[in-house]
């Protein structure tokens, strides 16, 4: 070997070698967090897997704007809706796992519809990054339902079985399990009208063809003063509405788990996700941002990746058992 070159020589050339081997095995070591730091080099899209002008696109684009501040990258909100939120889910899933594709998706999409029909994604093709919001989830009746309180409701209820009518923005979505949940803790029997979203339900409501809905959506309307609201089915007061009491101050055991989270393809560097997630903890924590998300009855509530996937999984299991529970079905 190396005939012609002096043992000098020969042992620089083995001391580089040597040298060399460390290096190269931290580079490999280190290759994502070095891809992190390049990340982003480019627009980001977020994908909406409902069509624009609902709570979903109006959080989207709200979480774009502050979170392109801190990345420092534009990020481009796209409208993929339609097949009950599957084309969007299915776009993102098939989405080159390197950051570059955001998905933006309530608990419907990764905890409820999979137990439901057969969808074009599995949740295991998504990485959780973050919980974003939470719901302030409103028991909603026409003004002149005979009701003032949901003590009242209940007793309402109880004296007319299956008479009573809830409206929702369709089969198994948040807002009829919702009702389901609710009417299972008072032990009373309601009756589910479906419609084909929250403001077909809502105008239902105000011309009084439906008794109640269980949705955030009702919020102007109630403060308008042209719904009443009975109870606050989720786990705080929401502050637009400070006088209306939770749902378990009343003594109903009911937690309606509605929250939007934000999404990545399975595979995606954690490196990339844990950037993408302190940008988003920092994005959620601006003041104006709570200001801006109670106007449509929703509030910041992170969770990183870690404790985000933790409460999918849970979340998950509690509905995967309402649904067999009850029998619900989407014909």
């Amino acid at each position: 070997m190396y005939p012609n070159h002096s043992p000098r020589l020969l042992r620089r050339r083995l001391l580089r070698t040597l040298f060399a081997l460390p290096l190269g095995l931290a580079c490999a070591a280190h290759g994502p967090a070095l891809a992190a730091q390049d990340w982003p080099a480019k627009p980001i899209t977020l994908i909406v897997p409902y069509p624009a002008g609902g709570n979903s696109d109006t959080i989207a684009r709200l979480v774009a704007e502050n979170l392109r501040k801190q990345l420092g990258t534009d990020i481009i909100v796209e409208n993929k809706g339609g097949a009950g939120a599957t084309i969007g889910a299915r776009a993102a899933a098939s989405a080159a796992p390197d950051g570059y594709t955001l998905l933006l998706a309530p608990t419907a999409v990764m905890a409820i519809t999979p137990h439901l029909r057969t969808v074009p994604y599995k949740p295991s093709e998504f990485a959780p990054v973050a919980n974003v919001s939470g719901s302030y989830g409103i028991v909603a009746a026409r003004k002149d339902l005979p009701a003032n309180t949901m003590d009242e409701l209940v007793e309402l209820a109880k004296s007319q079985p299956g008479k009573l009518t809830f409206g929702s923005a369709g089969p198994a979505t948040a807002t009829h399990l919702a009702g389901v949940m609710v009417a299972r803790a008072a032990g009373i029997d309601l009756m589910h009208v479906p419609y084909k979203g929250s403001i077909e339900a809502l105008n239902d409501l105000l011309g009084g063809q439906i008794d109640l809905i269980f949705d955030p959506v009702a919020l102007s309307q109630v403060k308008a003063g042209k719904l009443k609201a009975l109870a606050s089915s989720s786990q705080r007061r929401n502050p637009e509405l400070p006088d209306v009491s939770t749902l378990k101050e009343l003594g109903y055991d009911v937690d309606t788990r509605s929250w939007f989270g934000l999404f990545v393809p399975a595979g995606t560097p954690e490196p990339v996700i844990d950037k993408i997630a302190t940008g988003l903890e920092a994005a959620l924590a601006q003041p104006e941002i709570t200001d801006v998300m109670l106007k449509f009855s929703q509030f910041p509530q992170f969770q990183g990746p870690e404790a985000f996937a933790r409460r999918i999984a849970d979340d998950d299991a509690f509905f995967k058992r309402l649904i067999t529970d009850e029998g619900i079905k989407v014909e």
